[in-house]
């Protein structure tokens, strides 16, 4: 006999959605057919209506029996963990493409133990390098493999590349994963609610990120598939305005407890923590990752600096007055500032085809020279990734780059920020949480009316022909829905389904299950239409409204119910076309049932209404599209476009289903900035 919640079981319970959702629709038919033309007697037509409600009870049945036993949830467990690696896998290498921008060397960034009075981790060395590294001075991941628990805290400083050497991280120990190895996931410790376990933010981050099914997300946090690494302990707190951490910092004292009592059985949970050197040495006074490691990146020397130089410069003739200052002066102003990979890459991207480099050479100090440098990246960065078509200007760009910025720092958090964000910037740009930048009154003001509108207007257009009663109430709580000051998360359609075995499979079993549920409901709607409008006619219309609904809401949960990742923008746009598939479904389901009540009117009625309730019924996707409408001028019309443009032109990257700058000084800059400086 199959085994329960093996491949031979889910198979069997495909065949006989199929046979039993035909047989049901094969019945249903033709009763249908026999009460219309009077062949059939009411007995006979009991007992082939009452096949559809055997064939679903039995449905229900054999679904309530899916879950598989714990033995078999561990090896399912070890299989989503494979392919959440390839997820991870895909995603790390666009964050670290963005993260380094245009460089085609990698920098063999070094690094320093950190000794830790009471409970650290053993450790194999007491420095190492990122990557190919040697007995004495072990790469990232072989130091981490090796250290015991594995729990390691990546400091340094602003700029230093310690997001860079998590991703690096996160991608060798996925190239050598074992088969009951924790997939890294990458997570932004700014916008973790700590009155949320880590536990369930780790799944919701599943969800949100990777389209993950809820349970499936859980299950596998709870056999500990996943390694979090946690980005950004400093980016928590608000800090001083010269940007002195403080030792209150109550939102990473939390994140810090809540780690320590992170467990996995007996042992701590595996973690990878980064924070700026300052704010942990700040906020370990009062509390620090126990059982953990600490590693400090090094600063860059001036050699590894000029090495650096020389390989992007296409021209390095242009740059040897800077390679000079570098080794004539190593505790100079300028390797001062050139000794981080961030600014090496300023530096870089600025001058890559114009200006003079002896430039840097004329600043006293490195803030003014980071302010140099930061006046003249985002004109830099246009000029080098034009737009094909209707490129952007830099003055634009750095406008709507200001805005973003601005809209971070402000002090009123979005709806849904995590508690106690308000007060200290925000680095996730979430594009359906975007609307409070266009005014929070005036978008929710906007988006009742036009909520209010999708639902009155095929009323009233079809008031001589259909009841007003129904869409009047649906408007009222249509307009109520669209007044609230918070949205949903977005729900995206699954991709790809179609194009494995699986996705058939689910089809199939969508096609088979959905029928036979919609049979049940357009049975007890046909009982209520034929006391009004005859038995006949409220059978029929019930069971065209109950089908055609059942088999397009069956069809659209089943497709494609395989995890998949995508850049921000898609989780919008899917959303969008899921209400476009839902107003379809109901559109046509409605049409049918209002055409055999009010005749064409009725039909044309239906299938209007419907598509206005898939508008009505996206409420993340519906807030984006008026908060668009609402920007105009302020804001590019193909918002999300522009800041997919934006990554690839280095001033943006990608984080999970949010857009993040390229580095949190250049957000800050930006912020402080609203218009473009004379460069």
């Amino acid at each position: 006999m199959a085994r329960i919640g093996g491949r031979g079981y889910r198979r069997w319970l495909v065949w006989l959605a199929g046979v039993g959702g035909l047989l049901a629709t094969a019945s249903v038919l033709y009763a249908g057919v026999q009460l219309a033309h009077g062949g059939l007697d009411a007995v006979n037509a009991a007992g082939l209506l009452g096949l559809p409600l055997g064939v679903a009870s039995l449905l229900v049945a054999v679904v309530g029996l899916r879950r598989p036993p714990e033995g078999d949830l561990a090896q399912l467990a070890r299989v989503w963990a494979s392919t959440l690696a390839e997820q991870v896998k895909e995603d790390g290498q666009r964050q670290w493409r963005q993260l380094i921008g245009d460089d085609t060397q990698r920098i063999n960034l070094t690094f320093s133990l950190r000794p830790e009075p009471g409970r650290a981790a053993v450790v194999p060395a007491g420095a190492g390098r990122l990557f190919e590294g040697t007995p004495t001075l072990p790469d990232v991941a072989t130091y981490y493999r090796h250290t015991c628990p594995h729990r390691l805290v990546v400091t340094g400083a602003a700029g230093a590349g310690k997001s860079v050497l998590a991703l690096e991280l996160m991608l060798a120990l996925i190239e050598g994963r074992g088969e009951t190895d924790p997939v890294p996931v990458r997570l932004s410790l700014a916008e973790w609610d700590t009155a949320i376990p880590l536990s369930a933010w780790l799944a919701r981050h599943l969800v949100d990120v990777y389209d993950w099914p809820a349970k499936m997300a859980r299950e596998v946090i709870r056999q500990r598939r996943v390694l979090p690494v946690l980005d950004g302990l400093d980016e928590m707190d608000p800090t001083a305005p010269d940007g002195t951490p403080s030792p209150d910092a109550p939102r990473a004292q939390a994140a810090l407890d809540a780690l320590n009592a992170y467990q996995n059985g007996l042992a701590t949970g595996p973690v990878i923590l980064t924070c700026r050197t300052r704010h942990y040495e700040a906020v370990r006074s009062r509390t620090r990752l126990l059982d953990a490691a600490r590693i400090d990146i090094d600063h860059l020397t001036p050699s590894t600096a000029r090495a650096y130089l020389l390989q992007r410069a296409p021209d390095p003739a242009r740059w040897q007055l800077v390679l000079e200052a570098l080794d004539g002066d190593p505790a100079g102003t300028l390797a001062t500032s050139m000794s981080t990979p961030w600014r090496l890459s300023l530096a870089a991207t600025v001058y890559a085809h114009h200006g003079d480099p002896s430039d840097l050479l004329r600043h006293a100090n490195p803030a003014d020279l980071d302010d140099y440098l930061l006046a003249r990246f985002v004109p830099a960065a246009t000029a080098l990734h034009p737009r094909p078509r209707r490129p952007y200007t830099a003055v634009d760009v750095h406008r709507w780059m200001a805005r973003l910025a601005a809209y971070l720092n402000t002090s009123s958090p979005a709806p849904g920020s995590p508690t106690g964000a308000g007060a200290n910037p925000r680095t996730d740009l979430v594009l359906h949480q975007l609307w409070p930048l266009a005014g929070a009154r005036r978008v929710r003001a906007a988006d009742v009316v036009l909520a209010t509108l999708a639902v009155l207007l095929p009323a009233f257009a079809w008031a001589s022909n259909v009841p007003l009663l129904v869409p009047i109430w649906f408007a009222v709580w249509a307009g109520f829905v669209a007044s609230r000051a918070s949205v949903a998360v977005p729900v995206r359609l699954p991709r790809g389904g179609l194009r494995t075995t699986t996705g058939c499979r689910d089809v199939a079993f969508g096609l088979a299950f959905g029928p036979a549920a919609g049979l049940t409901l357009g049975l007890a709607l046909g009982v209520g239409f034929g006391l009004i409008y005859g038995l006949v006619l409220g059978l029929t219309a019930g069971l065209v409204i109950g089908l055609t609904a059942g088999l397009a809401y069956g069809l659209a949960g089943t497709i494609g119910r395989e995890p998949s990742s995508a850049r921000p923008r898609d989780v919008i746009r899917s959303e969008l076309l899921r209400g476009l598939a839902y107003g379809l479904a109901f559109g046509l389901s409605s049409g049918l049932g209002f055409g055999f009540a009010y005749g064409l009117g009725g039909l044309a009625f239906g299938a209007t209404a419907g598509l206005m309730y898939g508008f009505v019924c996206v409420p993340s996707g519906r807030r984006y599209l008026v908060f668009v409408l609402c920007s105009r001028g302020k804001l590019p019309w193909r918002l999300g476009v522009f800041l997919d443009w934006a990554c690839a032109a280095g001033m943006l990257r990608f984080s999970g289903a949010a857009y993040q700058f390229r580095h949190r000084e250049l957000q800050q800059w930006l912020a402080h900035h609203p218009c473009p400086p004379p460069v």
